[in-house]
This record gives C-alpha cells, structure tokens and sequence, in this order.
C-alpha cells in the first residue's frame, strides 16, 4: 500500500480535519487511508511537537516527508526557519493555506515572493480550500513522488520487547524494502538478527516498503543492540559509511548570514539521526568536524543532510553537506 509522508505544519484542529489522529510521541502522525487491497493508499501527516522551542522534531519530519503542507496564521521568524527547513530538506513540493488569526492580515504577494526566492513549487491557498480538494492534491503529489535508494535504511527511533513476541523495532524505511524472515544488521555494534514479522499500520505484512513506518520484531539480537538513531540495513550491503570525522562542502541556507568559525558546535540531520560534532578546521568553504558519536551516511548520498546550529538566531538552519566524505 503506497505511502506518502507529509510534513505537516499547522493547529491539531486542522490536522483533525484531514485525518484520524494516530501515534504520538515528538511527532503526532494523522492517517488518512483511501481505496482498499491493491488499490489502496494512505497519507500519513507528520506534525512536530515542541516547535519552536526544539528543531529536532520537525527536523526527524522532514527526514521522512516527500511533500508538505503548513498552514499560515502568521508572517514571523518562525515561519522563516519552517520554510528555510523544507528548502534544505529538498522538499520542493506542497500545499500552503494562508489563514491569519483572527484580527491579523497577512500578505499574500510577500508569502509568494518567499516561497518563489526559496525555489518552492508550492500551491498557495489565499483561503482554507475544502478537506477532499487538499487531500486529493496529496495524492496527485504522490504520484509524482520518486522514491530514492533500492537498498534497506530503516532508523530505528523506538524498541521495546513483548511478551510472546519478543524485541521489535520501530521506525520509517528510509529506503529499500524488508521482509519477513530477512536476515538485518544493526550497523552501529555489527550485530545481525532475523526478522520474525513486520507490522505496518496494525497489519501483519510479509514486506514493508520505503515510507512506511514499520514494527520489527526480530530474533536473535539483544535488547541492547537497539538504541534510537541506531540504524537496520541488510548484511554486506555497504548503503552507508561511517564517519567519525567528515569534511564537506557546505551549502550555506537561504537567507543565512551567520559565518561558520573553528570550534563552533554542529548538529547534523540525517535519516533520523542527530548528532552534534565541534568544527575542527575550515578552508573557504570547506568544514571538517569531529562527531561526538558515529555518523552514518549514505554512500550514494542521495538525500539531504541537514546542519544546525541551536544558539543561532534568528534562524538554526545552516544549510546542508555537500560531497561529505570520512576521515
């Protein structure tokens, strides 16, 4: 069953409107599903809590989201970094609705300037348009929607162990597809197990597909071998390296006008992971930096690997690593 992850900026209530409210944690999720056995499809909206106080929820959404959709209620510095973040995040695609608090106005040709600069394809509504009109622009987006990678990437971000059934992992596949009775490896400690059954929406599946947000459970691997960030890839497949170190280019975000210096503190976002390193060394615009923890990055390096900069004001986006390699 396709799955399109939207990144979802707005009030509960609108969520609520478009979708049933289904898990909630850093992130909630609304499910909203169409259509039944072959024919069916889902939109999952992922929408961050405690943004703005942390960037690390919307950051974790923009990992797994393919399009978005944020409701406009005021033109602020919030509103700048939201943007700046779907920019970075490659995010070309959505839906905008412009619906000021009561009292307020807000301009329209300042909102389509900022998403024209941005390079943002968006559509804009100047008004809220119907629940059916932006559910089936949704799953137009889904169509049009690539999926990237052959290869498994499945970020685990929960873990527990039930009775009966044993440890299970939790997690978005990033990439590539698993199955039942698959032999996995979690890279970070090399150690494998086997997949016993797969969970997709309460539903025993055989295979689970990039996007979907999918329950492990897994025989053979300790408890301890799961932690959040910690990654499941297939044995031997070598989709992604290990950095303790990394150099790179970077891609200052739009709108940016911070300059990086040695020994700055980096946080990095990348397929569900979210590590922070010190800046050892720059040369133009190139940075090297020592990770606190291991980065794992996609050898292909075929998606977007965001940096930030917590105390940076007004705006905790940098901008994304360009042509990274280890050290």
């Amino acid at each position: 069953m396709p799955v399109l992850n939207v990144a979802f900026i707005g009030s509960e209530d609108f969520a609520r409107k478009l979708a049933k409210k289904g898990d909630t944690r850093d992130i909630e999720s609304y499910v909203f599903k169409e259509g039944s056995g072959s024919k069916a499809r889902t939109i999952s909206l992922l929408r961050p809590l405690k943004y703005p106080d942390s960037i690390r929820p919307l950051l974790s959404v923009l990992n797994v989201s393919k399009v978005g959709v944020i409701e406009i209620s005021a033109l602020d510095s919030s509103l700048g970094e939201i943007l700046v973040s779907f920019a970075s995040a490659g995010i070309e695609k959505g839906i905008a609705i412009i619906n000021p608090e009561e009292g307020n106005w807000i301009d329209v040709e300042q909102i389509e300037l900022i998403f024209s600069q941005l390079k943002l394809d968006w559509k804009i509504y100047q008004s809220m348009p119907e629940n059916h009109e932006i559910r089936e622009l949704l799953f137009d987006m889904m169509d049009q929607t690539d999926i990237i990678g052959t290869s498994l990437i499945l970020p685990v971000d929960q873990h527990f162990v039930v009775q009966g059934i044993g440890l299970v992992g939790i997690g978005y596949v990033q990439s590539g597809q698993i199955k039942k009775h698959d032999t996995i490896e979690v890279i970070s400690l090399g150690e494998k197990g086997i997949v016993r059954s797969l969970q997709v929406m309460d539903e025993d599946v055989e295979v689970a597909h990039s996007g979907d947000r999918v329950g492990v459970a897994i025989r053979n691997l300790r408890e301890e071998a799961l932690h959040k960030g910690c990654i499941i890839v297939h044995p031997n497949s070598e989709v992604v390296v290990k950095h303790n170190i990394s150099s790179f280019i970077l891609n200052k975000a739009p709108f940016q006008k911070k300059i990086i210096k040695k020994d700055d503190i980096i946080h990095v976002s990348a397929d569900m992971q979210f590590v922070v390193g010190r800046v050892t060394s720059i040369s133009e615009n190139n940075i090297k930096i020592k990770w606190e923890n291991p980065l794992w990055v996609r050898s292909e390096q075929n998606n977007q690997i965001i940096l930030a900069q917590l105390d940076a004001k007004p705006m905790r986006i940098i901008g994304t690593a360009k042509s990274m390699v280890p050290e």
